[in-house]
């Protein structure tokens, strides 16, 4: 009987749990391992919004038709540095990683490999697919677009997603450069929490769906959340958009539908993986020497008050990486209780996971 408290979990046997779910449920047993491993590495990171907490959700589109888990993943164009990937409706992240090794084979052999994607879902973090590559003593740049949140600047209503992009860098001794970002001030998950528990948010996070400037959470819900840095992250997301949809043949705009809302549709997502191969410009460990003195350099820089550490991107997600690998992952009830009743159906015990009972930490998660 699961427990009413938060609980700890093992990462490894929560990896297992989700993939065995997967293929339980009809996913072939490889894309069904890296779905698994794309949620984990989200939850790794504390990126919980992308974690496990998404297995329904996925599992709900794939029972719906909306998802297609046979689905081969097709090179529609090629040449020595560019390609364009059909994702046929398959898994995001099992779309990601295929076109990722694309874009990492063709690095390595003409020095850039660029890969374009459409039919694809949603497909994690940024950061999974830039630490894969970083593995590869690659540099990564991930673009992706995403269902209607946010408003062109000057309009009122949602047109464009919270389009993220995400930037793998290594480094030596240092922990490598990882930017994974959304181009909005706020996920729109966050007003939704403070939604359910009635609290007020704060100004610039959201309009309402006149267009106005609001700090009432439910108002924003049925508004729009707002760009990072205004006609800044607007424009970010747009280009992102025309590069991942328009030039790809993916959805864009209004045709990028909701994973949560649209039972009609598949997705249709679109995506940019492009990777740079380090030694065309120079010995990979004379970059990572100089990658080393760079990052030494910032994080030697004078502290504002009350400023114990400078961090670089994606420090802070490592160090969280470390700690929840020792301590196990913490999922509030509500999502423990929907995933071990996902595994009832399927005859698999999430308890087996369990790492720790005596937790009564809360979590919420943001759901873009």
């Amino acid at each position: 009987m699961l427990m009413s408290i938060a609980t700890n979990y093992y990462w490894q046997k929560l990896e297992k749990f989700c993939s065995d779910v997967l293929e339980k449920a009809g996913v072939p047993k490889r894309n069904a391992e890296i779905v698994a491993n794309s949620l984990i590495e989200a939850d790794l990171r504390g990126v919980d919004s992308h974690g496990v907490v998404r297995t329904a959700i996925y599992l709900e589109r794939m029972e719906k038709g909306m998802i297609n888990p046979d689905a081969d993943i097709c090179m529609v164009n090629e040449n020595d540095s560019v390609v364009l990937v059909d994702g046929n409706n398959n898994f995001g992240s099992v779309i990601g990683s295929q076109s990722l090794t694309i874009a990492l084979d063709k690095a390595k052999k003409s020095g850039i490999g660029l890969v374009g994607v459409k039919g694809s879902n949603h497909f994690g973090t940024g950061a999974y697919y830039a630490k894969k590559a970083i593995a590869e003593d690659m540099i990564l740049l991930v673009l992706s677009n995403a269902s209607q949140t946010m408003p062109p600047t000057g309009g009122i209503r949602p047109f464009i997603g919270t389009n993220p992009l995400a930037v793998g860098v290594p480094a030596g001794n240092q922990n490598p450069f990882i930017l994974d970002m959304a181009t909005s001030v706020v996920a729109r998950g966050k007003i939704i929490v403070e939604a359910q528990k009635g609290n007020s948010i704060p100004a610039g996070w959201a309009i309402d769906k006149d267009g106005k400037p609001t700090t009432d959470a439910n108002e924003a819900l049925v508004g729009s959340v707002l760009p990072l840095g205004g006609p800044k992250g607007y424009g970010i997301s747009m280009f992102i958009d025309i590069l991942a949809g328009v030039l790809t043949g993916a959805g864009f705009g209004r045709y990028v539908h909701n994973m949560y809302e649209n039972w009609q549709d598949p997705q249709n997502v679109g995506h940019i993986f492009l990777a740079i191969d380090i030694n065309r410009f120079m010995p990979i460990d004379y970059f990572k020497d100089r990658m080393d003195q760079y990052i030494n350099e910032i994080k030697a820089e004078p502290k504002a008050p009350g400023v114990e550490e400078i961090f670089i991107p994606g420090e802070i997600e490592a160090r969280r990486t470390i700690e929840r690998k020792e301590n196990g992952i913490l999922l509030p009830r509500k999502v423990a209780e929907e995933l071990d009743e996902i595994g009832k159906r399927y005859g698999i015990k999430l308890s087996d996971a369990a790492f720790d009972t005596n937790s009564v930490m809360e979590v919420n998660y943001d759901i873009q």
